[in-house]
């Protein structure tokens, strides 16, 4: 059992904790709590820490059969987790690697694509809250302009409640490039804009739709959203100019389900 916050692997974990570019060259994540730990691949996973509480549970056991494990003391483990009340489990897990090609590409038979385009989204809740919500109402895919927050930030896969593991998404190193891709791949393209011309409630989803959000101070930058084929707003009443950024995708997104279920 590990009982030091001074030994190597607590160290190890520290770092991928705290410090985006060693996730970057490590090409690892870390996941916490026993909902999300349970849905991990063991074949993804390289190394799962637990107390000896957790371990004492015989469900829990049976499920740590396949991965690699060990324990720590409680002490160590309210270290190494990023929560006041540690749920007695946190694993590294190696990092999706999806491709914009992969994103765009249709599976037979299922829905069209809906795509979110994040533009340099700053705030790790955010970013959380639009994954989770996209997978809520069905998107296909997340595209990221490379300064959007850090996806693998714990923060951000704790607000996603494992939507994470399940939604597609990629950072593009040029984000004018892949809106230029997406296009030629038939996506019909709509700015979230607070001088849209139109409505959102008003244009049709049911196709290959992406949505585009900037950034939560300055909104898309002119570039982006001149690349869209329409801009869309979300009509306020009182005296609110605009909305968060993750309730204004949601509210794109879940009008985007809307229609479709309705065919």
């Amino acid at each position: 059992m590990i009982a030091s916050t001074s030994n190597k692997q607590v160290k190890y974990v520290m770092n991928l904790r705290d410090k985006a570019k060693v996730r970057r060259e490590e090409g690892l994540f870390i996941a916490e709590g026993l909902r999300m730990c349970r849905e991990l691949n063991p074949k993804e996973t390289r190394q799962v820490y637990v107390t000896e509480a957790f371990a004492g549970d015989e469900q829990n056991r049976r499920w740590l059969q396949g991965f690699s494990w060990e324990t720590v003391s409680d002490s160590v483990m309210e270290h190494m987790a990023g929560t006041k009340t540690p749920q007695g489990v946190l694993a590294l897990v190696r990092q999706k690697n999806w491709t914009l090609d992969s994103i765009l590409r249709e599976k037979p038979g299922g829905p069209a694509a809906c795509l979110m385009v994040l533009e340099t989204i700053q705030d790790p809740g955010n970013l959380g809250t639009i994954l989770r919500a996209g997978e809520g109402a069905g998107i296909t895919g997340v595209v990221m302009s490379r300064d959007t927050a850090d996806l693998y930030n714990p923060k951000v896969i704790r607000s996603t409640m494992g939507s994470c593991l399940r939604v597609p998404f990629v950072y593009a190193d040029d984000l004018f490039a892949a809106l230029e891709q997406m296009k030629r791949a038939g996506l019909r393209l709509f700015a979230a804009h607070l001088q849209g011309s139109v409505p959102y409630d008003e244009e049709d989803y049911r196709g290959k739709t992406a949505f585009l959000i900037g950034n939560e101070a300055n909104g898309l930058s002119e570039q982006a959203a001149s690349l869209a084929h329409c801009r869309i707003r979300i009509p306020m009443a009182g005296q609110v100019e605009s909305l968060n950024a993750a309730v204004a995708a949601s509210v794109l997104m879940f009008e985007a389900a809307r229609q479709r279920r309705r065919g």
